[in-house]
């Protein structure tokens, strides 16, 4: 009785504990900070979007950001993933709102509700949903009345699911902001009066909503009272609110860029992001929130864009997979602890601008009891420099920061990294040979035509969305007199589209593809076609690769073919554009659903041993057993072409291992100082921008998975491996003035390390797998470390002259050490 009875105390104290830091109370504000039951809080927040994960990883992404130095979990509201048909909603899944919150809250954390309902994000329309499109006389994101009805009904849903729920932090739940609209500031002035009635409805009908928490609106110039106007960008220490009673909140830090499909994949190193953050705070930031922190996946056809890849990774500390992006990861974590030891001071006292140089200084924060923090900055994007302040010096890297929480110690700078690095390895040893069976699709109308005019219909305006894919056909009837013929010289087509692609079929066989890219969606298609004497049916299957997602009257942008035109016959050119145009929307195999369990019965899959390659239109069906361990899951579609994928009925998403140009900007180390913009480190020129895709181990069955794979213009399925991400070199470097000095390695979990692959204490240069040594370098760095670390998960090495020896060019107080190890299990 004794026991139980204190077992049940516990698990009450424990409960209450756990309710206690997941909810917040009364929520204002002022100039300073947000102030939550009478606290000042100095806030740092994570954007991880619900539906670019699935509910399986939810607790595990929550608790590495908290354990990150995370606080808040922010998220969009995806209006088009909810209210799929006028008043019909969908809260299952991926799209469960409800529970996503409530993860949040059980991991004692606050929220950021973005409810918008328009969000951007590069996900498909903006998060709008396309039916509103085509309900006559609406125009998106105006003072339009049917645009506002639809909007208005949507965000009061959402508010009153999260009253029913107690999820507001009024409440007692976790939800300290919301936000209504998005980044509408770029994009106000092109609607003109219209655009700024708009906004102060907006506004308006938000706080109307009664949810007992403050609003923001992001890049909103002019949002009225009491509704807070927030930054987004790379950079955001310059940035004041509009009104000077309103706190300094960044609502999207941006740790690295989107990607798209055939393009150069953006970095942004974890130096230049850290230096980013801790301006912020030096420069009076209350609520930093990372825009992404975890990515995810773009599963389906979520992917906006166009050409956004299926991957949304950005670069975020955590990956795709669920992966620490490491050193970014790790480095922002230390300066997460070192801004929050400051954090008392920050919102409590005004700062001291102190000239330390003509690009160096310091902003001190100290009270009346002697309390003092000090942050030195360097925004020299060349130089370091050694400063003085209170009669001690400091070294400063270029394009840096040093966080002083007693105004004397260095606990960090935000360029000089020491958390490990990590490099992914793909494993796919044990992925087994597939038996295939395929169902090849119709070139052309596969049954009664949606749509016959003499004319070329926007796409978009035909399919309404409901699929990528959109048939154009019509026929030419050729004469026996052709001179081609005779001489053996195709004729041309050629075609002008608004995009986004086009495979070009005539009787039934395929001629070529075009599209267009991230940047410009219009292309032009321009190759021979085979044409025979007598009637030709001319088949064209244009493709969306994701909608817009943003700009003014984004939603009025076209896609699809505008012009049709065969050169080379007797009588000159002959216009197709106007002739009779048979319209069918998206395959047969869509249609009948074969992708599910459901309707995989609906049509003939035929067994072949001998599996038919580099055919298109081809559906492919095969039996798999989940790969071994619980490492995550990628699908290698390096050998495909162009199409779609499902495991289980569930949509892996768009697959397209589209190369990016060999010629481009792309550099082997990026320099981390200086202003970053997406095109300043690229990486992976001539490589298939996204060759892997996340399948979620929650997907799988122990036995008896079915894939499905819809090739479009044909690939190798017999390559289509599935491959688990694990690590296999892990990095570290650190300087012996450092604080700590001390160097830290740790492999993955059930891993030691196996070798050291390169080890010197001196001045390497380079990164984690590129590392090379200097003009000073101590020659028994290897052994060194491997007495310390050798067989071992984990290890510290303290960096000093006394463990080390370094000959050649050195700097005493600038040596450092940097080490890659293998992990092996």
């Amino acid at each position: 009785m004794g026991k139980l009875f204190c077992s049940s105390c516990c698990l009450l104290f424990f409960l209450l504990l756990c309710f206690e830091l997941g909810s917040a109370g009364n929520v204002t504000y002022d100039a300073r900070s947000l102030i939550v039951d009478g606290h000042r809080k100095l806030l740092i927040s994570a954007s991880i979007h619900y539906p670019r994960s699935v509910p399986a990883m939810w607790p595990g992404l929550v608790q590495t950001a908290k354990e990150g130095g995370v606080d808040v979990i922010e998220t969009y509201v995806f209006w088009n993933g909810h209210e799929i048909a006028p008043s019909v909603y969908n809260f299952e899944g991926r799209f469960d709102l409800v529970k996503f919150v409530k993860t949040v809250q059980q991991a004692g954390m606050y929220c950021i509700l973005r409810i918008g309902p328009f969000v951007a994000a590069e996900w498909n329309y903006g998060g709008v949903p396309v039916w509103l499109h085509y309900i006559p006389g609406t125009v998106f994101r105006t003072d339009n009345e049917n645009f506002k009805f639809y909007m208005q009904r949507f965000m009061t849903y959402i508010v009153d699911l999260m009253k029913k729920e107690k999820l507001f932090a009024s409440q007692g739940g976790p939800i300290i902001l919301s936000q209504v609209e998005n980044e509408y500031g770029y994009y106000e002035q092109g609607y003109g009066e219209g655009g700024k009635r708009y906004a102060q409805w907006a506004a308006k009908m938000a706080v109307a909503q009664n949810t007992g928490v403050p609003w923001i609106m992001c890049q909103q110039y002019d949002a009225p009272d009491p509704v807070i106007d927030t930054c987004n960008g790379f950079y955001c220490d310059a940035f004041k609110p509009t009104a000077p009673h309103r706190p300094k909140i960044w609502t999207e830090n941006w740790p690295g860029w989107f990607q798209l499909f055939g393009a150069p994949n953006p970095h942004r190193p974890a130096e230049d992001v850290a230096f980013a953050v801790a301006r912020f705070f030096q420069k009076g930031g209350t609520v930093n929130n990372y825009y992404m922190y975890h990515g995810g996946t773009n599963f389906g056809r979520t992917a906006g864009g166009p050409f956004i890849t299926t991957s949304y990774d950005y670069e975020a500390p955590i990956d795709e997979y669920v992966y620490l992006i490491l050193p970014k990861w790790g480095h922002l974590k230390e300066l997460h602890r070192a801004i929050k030891l400051c954090e008392n001071l920050l919102l409590t006292s005004n700062p001291v601008n102190i000239s330390l140089g003509p690009s160096q200084e310091a902003d001190v924060y100290a009270d009346a009891s002697g309390g003092c923090a000090a942050f030195l900055a360097n925004t020299d994007d060349k130089n370091d420099v050694t400063v003085s302040f209170r009669n001690a010096s400091y070294h400063l890297p270029a394009w840096s920061v040093s966080i002083l929480p007693d105004c004397k110690t260095e606990v960090y700078n935000s360029a000089e990294v020491h958390h490990p690095d990590m490099q992914p390895l793909r494993s796919s040893k044990d992925s087994k040979t597939l038996n295939w069976e395929v169902f090849v699709e119709k070139a052309g109308i596969w049954a009664e035509a949606d749509l016959v005019k003499s004319s070329l219909e926007d796409h978009v305006n035909v399919t309404k969305d409901a699929s990528d894919y959109l048939w154009y056909t019509t026929s030419i009837t050729v004469s026996e007199d052709e001179k081609f013929l005779k001489q053996g010289r195709s004729p041309v087509l050629m075609i002008d589209s608004k995009g986004h692609a086009v495979h070009v079929f005539v009787n039934g066989q395929l001629q070529g593809s075009a599209s267009g890219n991230g940047t410009v969606f219009p292309f032009k298609y321009k190759k021979p076609i085979a044409l025979k004497a007598g009637k030709n049916e001319i088949s064209l299957l244009g493709i969306t690769v994701g909608l817009p997602t943003a700009g003014p009257r984004y939603e009025w942008i076209p896609a699809g073919l505008t012009s049709v035109v065969i050169k080379g016959l007797n009588n000159g050119p002959v216009d197709l554009s106007k002739n009779t145009w048979t319209y069918k929307i998206g395959l047969e195999g869509e249609k009948l659903a074969i992708y599910t369990p459901g309707g995989m019965n609906r049509v003939n899959w035929v067994a072949t041993p001998k599996v038919p390659k580099m055919q298109p239109l081809t559906w492919y069906k095969t039996i798999v057993d989940p790969p071994t361990g619980d490492e995550p899951v990628g699908l290698d579609m390096l050998y495909m072409g162009k199409g779609l994928a499902w495991l289980n009925g569930e949509e892996i998403g768009r697959y397209w291992p589209r190369k990016s140009p060999k010629n481009g900007k792309c550099v082997e180390q990026c320099d981390y100082r200086g202003k970053f913009m997406p095109d300043k480190c690229l990486t992976g020129c001539g490589k298939p921008t996204q060759r892997w895709y996340h399948v979620p181990r929650s997907w799988f069955k122990p036995s008896g998975n079915t894939l499905v794979i819809f090739e479009e213009r044909g690939g190798d399925p017999t390559k289509i491996k599935f491959s688990k991400r694990r690590t296999s070199a892990v990095c570290a470097s650190t300087s012996e003035d450092y604080p700590s000095a001390t160097l830290h390695l740790k492999c993955p979990e059930d891993t030691h390390i196996s070798k050291v692959k390169f080890a010197s204490y001196g001045t390497p240069r380079g990164a984690c797998g590129s590392y090379q040594m200097g003009d000073c370098h101590d020659p028994n760095s290897v052994s060194v470390v491997e007495k310390e670390c050798a067989k071992r998960n984990e290890c510290k090495i303290q960096v000093s002259a006394q463990k080390f020896s370094s000959k050649g060019n050195c700097s005493a107080g600038r040596r450092k050490l940097a080490v890659e190890v293998i992990c092996s299990s």
